[in-house]
């Protein structure tokens, strides 16, 4: 929706064509330019065609912001392989096939920008997510190496940008989330973040800001004083156990057509039309998609 206002051609992915198509919808209302395409980014084929297609419909692509992703918040021994081969393929593969895929033309117009929607979870260890933060590990490093990369290519006019939030509020992934002391974000909030980080072209972003010192204290402390914060940081990540069955209901609930694992971004000196606590609703609403018979929880 930011994004759009402030004139930039937004081009969304996702699984979901319903939710695809009132994403369109709202930015197009808002006085934005959007257009949607069904794609698994999982499956690099389809990754291929599809940014073909783009290229020859709307032109070459400068900004790629790399958002999707999926959790399934059960301990390691409980949690079935096919979901763990799930988050590695959502969370991580698809950012080589994305990338791949635009970062050619990017070099050849000597412009881009290249965003990973990581995760505090890159960066520390958390229980019942041991498939996730292995994935965000990966996005982390992903980052980092393609940056290192770039530069000694001498592909400096490239940029990367990696975002790392803690929990966010109403995306439907963590919404129940035991965490204490850092407070869970609003989802507003971080959209603003990232776009700030895009327009300063910064390398890393954690938000909140303040959990750099956090992080430094990881390689500071012997692992018994880390493992213990972490543990009484976040006791649960997924309080319920299965958390998307908790949760399946409400999303019934709230829209019999939920909407897209999309990338949703925001600017500051219009953030206050999204605000309102009923675009805050339904942002979330827009940001929940289930796959009750895959057992995960996707944005």
């Amino acid at each position: 929706m930011r994004l759009g206002k402030m004139g930039t051609k937004v081009i969304v992915w996702d699984i979901n064509k319903q939710g695809i198509d009132e994403t369109v919808k709202m930015v197009q209302e808002a006085g934005g330019y959007c257009k949607g395409y069904v794609v698994d980014i999982s499956r690099k084929e389809e990754v291929y065609k599809a940014a073909e297609v783009l290229r020859h419909e709307v032109g070459d692509i400068s900004l790629l912001i790399n958002n999707a992703g999926v959790v399934s918040g059960m301990h390691l021994l409980n949690t079935p392989d096919h979901l763990i081969e799930r988050s590695f393929n959502v969370n991580v593969m698809a950012h080589f096939w994305t990338t791949k895929a635009f970062l050619p033309k990017m070099i050849e117009n000597q412009r881009g920008h290249i965003v990973t929607i990581a995760s505090l979870a890159g960066h520390v260890g958390i229980t019942k997510l041991v498939d996730y933060c292995a994935s965000k590990f990966a996005a982390v490093g992903f980052d980092e190496a393609l940056r290192l990369e770039l530069e000694v290519l001498g592909h400096t006019n490239i940029q990367t940008t990696c975002v790392c939030p803690f929990f966010i509020q109403q995306t439907g992934m963590f919404d129940d989330v035991n965490a204490r002391w850092v407070p869970t974000l609003n989802p507003n909030d971080v959209a603003d973040r990232v776009i700030t980080a895009i327009k300063k072209n910064e390398k890393i972003a954690i938000i909140p800001g303040y959990c750099k010192f956090l992080l430094s204290l990881k390689w500071t402390f012997p692992w018994g004083c880390v493992g213990g914060l972490l543990r009484r940081l976040v006791p649960d990540a997924s309080p319920h156990g299965i958390a998307q069955k908790s949760l399946l209901n409400v999303y019934k609930k709230l829209s019999a057509t939920a909407s897209p694992a999309t990338a949703v971004s925001s600017i500051t000196d219009i953030s206050s039309t999204f605000k309102e606590p009923a675009a805050l609703t339904k942002a979330g609403t827009l940001l929940i998609k289930r796959s009750p018979s895959l057992g995960e929880r996707v944005l």
